[in-house]
């Protein structure tokens, strides 16, 4: 199902055919949560009659099943709408199912007409240009995220415990035939924080990321987001893996993810 050089092919009006490109390093029927948070990300802020004066702030997915390779839906409902902010939620279904896989609530917040103050910090990370590509886990297929994804650390490794900053690039776009939007970038990243950052021997621990939240002051310029993660572990199994998201002119937001932690 990787014909298509992109994540996903539209079908229809908010319908998709998820590719191989969307495959996770565990299952092979089921998507890396990144590219659906995008697609997710990417149905809020360009809906249809949406405003075009607001922007994400703030974007919180509950990962509700595996989201399986299959053809999904996405729909987009308004929960509150106001002068300077809405919540919008958007729902992701499989083809044949009676309920979303996973839904996302999204904070936009209304901009500026006019530039305002701006506080902001330079860069923090070594840039992408100066480090070596990274192998990713040893994963038992050739297609799938690892491969849609160009990874390069500029601390740690996939393959080393704690915490790491990890460069990432998508090598194809979210949907076939359309550039690659700035969420687009940063949302089909963010979900790599607890692999980024792992603490826990793959072979002994699953460690799953029910939910993501994603916290953006601006959105990233240029092809490269960098994931700078770290995660905590408490005895009692639960987790959490906490990032910092960059691109080259410096930080642009925060990400987390609530982690389930058992022996395999």
């Amino acid at each position: 199902m990787a014909d298509v050089a992109a994540f996903y092919e539209r079908t229809d009006e908010g319908r998709y055919r998820s590719t191989g490109h969307t495959r996770g390093p565990w299952d092979p029927g089921s998507q890396h949560a990144g590219p659906p948070a995008a697609l997710l990300g990417r149905a809020v802020g360009e809906r249809p009659g949406g405003r075009t004066d607001m922007r994400i702030a703030r974007i919180t997915y509950e990962i509700l099943r595996p989201v399986p390779i299959a053809p999904v839906s996405v729909t987009t409902t308004v929960l509150r709408a106001g002068r300077s902010t809405e919540l919008v939620e958007a729902a992701l279904t499989p083809e044949g199912a009676d309920a979303p896989v996973m839904l996302a609530r999204a904070l936009r917040i209304r901009t500026l007409a006019a530039p305002g103050p701006a506080v902001v910090q330079g860069p923090l990370v070594t840039a992408p240009g100066e480090l070596a590509q990274a192998p990713f886990y040893p994963v038992p297929w050739e297609v799938g995220y690892h491969t849609a994804m160009e990874m390069r650390f500029a601390d740690g490794a996939f393959l080393e415990l704690g915490p790491g900053k990890c460069w990432l690039r998508m090598r194809v776009p979210l949907v076939a035939g359309d550039a690659p939007r700035p969420l687009d970038r940063v949302l089909v990243a963010a979900d790599s924080g607890n692999g980024i950052s792992n603490v826990l021997d793959f072979g002994r621990h699953v460690f799953v990321n029910a939910d993501l939240s994603v916290h953006l002051h601006r959105y990233p310029v240029g092809e490269w987001v960098c994931v700078a993660a770290r995660t905590s572990v408490d005895p009692g199994g639960i987790g959490l893996a906490d990032a910092q998201l960059h691109d080259e002119k410096g930080p642009v937001g925060r990400s987390a993810q609530s982690l389930f932690i058992a022996p395999r």
